[in-house]
């Protein structure tokens, strides 16, 4: 019969069918998860312990008895154990031949033995049936089970692995790599033991032509981050713009006038204004 497992309550087993028992070899955190599942999914379960008389906090329904008695009701036998703890398995050889033993341990460390935890168990027992399993799943997911928030992840619409969200991502970063190097290149040339070393045309070029280039790429590095979000009426908060667009306000009306400033037919009037021109001029 299939069985398909629950959360919260056991299945109703058919009278007319015999309960299959799964044993489980050792009684701590994960031990104790595993065969709450295993009741929750209709099977009967017998814990194997070392001091079946002081073991507490057991699944309601549980039996718990010693090794060898609990390695006999069941042919499906879970070691629930530290590899540490192996030893006392050579002295169930006999009763443990035939069945299968689930490993579910791991070791702390890569490479910690020379053998993996499911060859060192079937060495220790080589009449029975080593298989690996729930090494990934832990004794919090197996207790919470569906109502664990970690595992609740929000879908979203945006496929994040879209050319214009990786487009957007990499000219955010690149922007703002390229913006910080000519704002320190510019704070170096300011200090007068280098402006001291370098003529006009060179200190002119660099606060002048590379200021400017700076604030382009800078403001383009927030206009990027900002994306679709400057127009969107959700991203207000008490009708108020985010602090990244106020901080737009400065630098781009400093670039819009510049833009006006250089047009051929302002720029030439302002440059013969510089070299003396005047409108009413007889000269």
């Amino acid at each position: 019969m299939e069985k398909t497992c629950i959360d919260a309550l056991p299945l109703t087993m058919n009278s007319s069918e015999k309960q299959e028992t799964v044993c489980i070899f050792g009684t701590g955190d994960f031990g104790r998860s595993l065969g709450l599942k295993m009741l929750q999914c209709g099977y009967a379960v017998v814990f194997g312990s070392r001091n079946p008389q002081k073991t507490t906090l057991l699944p309601s329904g549980a039996e718990v008895l010693s090794y060898s008695e609990a390695a006999k009701k069941s042919d499906i036998i879970i070691i629930a154990i530290h590899r540490e703890h192996y030893d006392f398995l050579t002295e169930l050889t006999e009763v443990l031949n035939g069945k299968i033993l689930v490993d579910i341990s791991n070791n702390l460390k890569i490479n910690q033995y020379p053998e993996s935890n499911a060859e060192y168990l079937a060495q220790l027992v080589p009449g029975a049936h080593v298989v690996k399993a729930f090494n990934t799943i832990s004794a919090w997911a197996l207790q919470s089970g569906a109502l664990d928030a970690s595992r609740q992840a929000i879908l979203k619409k945006e496929n994040p692995f879209s050319t214009s969200s990786a487009w957007l991502s990499d000219s955010y970063v690149a922007l703002g790599i390229l913006g910080f190097f000519l704002f320190v290149l510019l704070g170096i040339t300011s200090l007068p033991s280098v402006s001291n070393a370098v003529n006009w045309r060179e200190f002119r070029f660099v606060q002048s032509k590379l200021g400017y280039l700076t604030l382009i790429l800078c403001t383009a590095h927030t206009l990027v981050y900002g994306g679709k979000r400057f127009l969107s009426p959700s991203n207000l908060r008490w009708y108020l713009p985010a602090a990244y667009v106020l901080g737009l306000i400065i630098p781009c009306t400093v670039l819009v006038i510049k833009f006006v400033l250089i047009m051929p037919c302002v720029d030439n009037t302002l440059t013969r204004i510089r070299q003396g021109w005047e409108r009413n001029s007889k000269h």
